[in-house]
């Protein structure tokens, strides 16, 4: 903990939790105001303080002293609320600006000084844009350190650099602001910061802890804790006007590649990479034209410019749409193009390998299925995302590529299919059962079926889905199928989920019939059964048959349906 402290320059708003009560609730500062926090008073107004009201006073004592005294609740979010159009004031004069709480901010005061003409033009500046933009009255006080900074502020003083130490050592033990140290000091004659300046370090240390270490330094004027100030975020959008308004697509495609190079490049000079753009535009008749383009990996300087590309060829000219429809077209040319980065990420990079091939062939793959989808639109070219549900169906959702790869519904997806976890070791062939309850049992998710299959598998996230594995091909219209029992009648299922017999054999279509040599289930789904309208109730089954295929079968409203195929 060595070095000088920095040269700070703090900006102070005097009684601000009263200025912020009357900025945000309409309480006239200029009355007799108090705030008050677990019963005692944190901030008081002038007048309030002419009446002989301050500091740590209960409320009833308070009142006591002003009778006509107005009560207002400590609220630290709406001070911090409130003060937020100041610390923008002061952020449009000087860069680099810290808040030290509501009411106080503090910055370096070095660069300020340099370019307003000195610290006290630079202090005078900063005032009187605050009070012209925020009608706020404020003070600056200048120092080194922060702590000595804020001592400073409260009479408008600037200390003279190297000076900070004497400046200290007259002020009271209380400036410290902690109660309980302030009082012991006290009781053992310590009664100014120049006093306890001068104490040795480690018997501080030992008496009083580490926190009372830290006010020794504070006291001695030697904080340099650096500001941690915030800095106004990078503008990393590019624009680009034309003089002739660009109405053809060839012309817009080239504007496209240039300002996607500009971008890509302004990016890489961040640090940065883009996953979701932001196309805007502007006509020679003021039309405005938006549109936000997602994707799940880095956007490329190509791939930016192929987006940009198909966005304005969708904006230029529009394509069919059902029944030959074509989008409304701008009355005019664009004469502004823009691309925002609206979402980017730290831009790693992957480490090449020796010969550098690692990732060369998702670089390519990538490449050719861009160049395909910039033939034949974003659609021709999907890719698969799992997710929830109870159905196959359901849990698959097709997701153009570039994309972000969402699921449908949330939950998580489906175990992949596996040579271990056949439906022929899950279920062997079972007796009927007739489950009491089952009608209750397919509304609350339980698996009517998951003993008798002999898993052991927790209860899924989606009532009624089907247990692991899953399926390898799900056919996108269910066949029709019919499944019989030994003696060749038809296996019926009941409302209460009761299979009338083990089933023997399935025909699908107009196939001949195959042997079933193991299943499992019934897996209910009663879905929205509080809208009749839209209500479905079925039952699914696991079928391995003696050919060693399995099917995935659903019973719905007495037909058997074949929605599934095992691999």
């Amino acid at each position: 903990m060595s070095g000088a402290p920095a040269r700070t320059l703090l900006l102070w708003c005097p009684d601000w939790p009263v200025l912020a009560a009357e900025i945000v609730d309409g309480v006239p500062a200029t009355d007799p105001v108090a705030v008050l926090h677990a019963n005692r008073v944190v901030a008081c107004s002038e007048r309030a303080r002419a009446e002989g009201v301050r500091r740590g006073l209960r409320r009833r004592e308070a009142q006591g002293r002003c009778p006509q005294l107005t009560v207002v609740d400590h609220d630290p979010a709406r001070d911090a609320r409130a003060f937020e159009p100041v610390v923008a004031a002061v952020e449009e004069v000087v860069a680099g600006v810290e808040v030290i709480r509501p009411g106080a901010c503090a910055l370096a005061a070095r660069g300020p000084s340099r370019y307003l003409g000195g610290e006290e033009a630079a202090a005078e500046r900063i005032v009187e844009h605050v009070a012209q933009t925020c009608a706020v009255e404020s003070q600056v006080g200048i120092a080194d350190g922060v702590f000595a900074a804020g001592l400073a502020a409260r009479d408008g003083r600037i200390v003279p650099p190297g000076g900070t130490p004497e400046f200290l050592a007259g002020l009271p033990v209380e400036a410290l602001g902690r109660p309980t140290l302030t009082d012991l000091l006290r009781r053992l004659g310590v009664r100014t910061l120049g006093d306890f300046a001068a104490l040795p370090a480690g018997d501080v240390l030992a008496r009083f802890g580490f926190d009372g270490a830290l006010a020794h330094r504070l006291a001695a004027g030697r904080d340099h804790r650096p500001l941690a100030v915030r800095q106004p975020p990078a503008d990393l959008t590019v624009t680009a006007d034309h003089d002739e308004p660009i109405d053809r697509v060839d012309a817009a495609a080239f504007a496209a590649r240039t300002l996607a190079e500009q971008l890509h490049e302004r990016l890489a000079a961040h640090g940065l990479a883009c996953t979701r753009l932001g196309i805007e535009a502007v006509t020679a008749h003021g039309q405005e034209l938006h549109r936000v383009w997602r994707h799940d990996g880095l956007l490329t300087a190509a791939a930016i410019a192929d987006r940009v590309r198909w966005q304005l060829d969708g904006w230029l000219s529009g394509s069919n749409g059902r029944g030959g429809a074509r989008p409304a077209r701008p009355t005019a040319g664009i004469i502004r193009l823009r691309l925002v980065p609206d979402g980017v990420l730290a831009q790693a990079g992957l480490q090449p390998g020796l010969w550098g091939e690692t990732g060369e062939e998702r670089e390519r793959a990538h490449r050719a299925l861009s160049r395909v989808q910039g033939i034949l639109g974003p659609e021709a070219v999907v890719t698969a995302v799992l997710g929830g549900g109870r159905s196959p169906a359901d849990q698959v959702r097709l997701v153009p590529w570039g994309d972000e790869r969402l699921p449908a519904r949330p939950g998580p997806p489906p175990l992949p299919t596996t040579e271990q976890a056949r439906p022929t070791e899950l279920a062997p062939p079972t007796e009927p059962a007739a489950p009491a309850g089952a009608g209750a049992v397919a509304r609350s998710g339980r698996r009517s079926g998951a003993a008798r299959s002999g898993g052991a598998a927790p209860v899924p996230p989606w009532p009624g889905r089907i247990p692991p594995p899953a399926p390898a091909v799900v056919l996108p219209t269910p066949l029709p199928a019919a499944v019989h029992d030994a003696a060749g009648e038809p296996v019926v299922v009941s409302a209460r989920l009761a299979v009338s017999a083990a089933p023997a054999r399935v025909t699908v279509g107009a196939g001949r019939p195959a042997e079933i040599a193991g299943w499992a289930g019934p897996w209910p789904v009663d879905e929205r059964w509080w809208a009749p309208a839209e209500a479905r109730r079925r039952a699914r089954f696991q079928v391995c048959l003696a050919d060693g295929a399995a099917l995935l079968l659903a019973v719905e409203g007495g037909q058997w349906l074949v929605e599934a195929i095992y691999d």
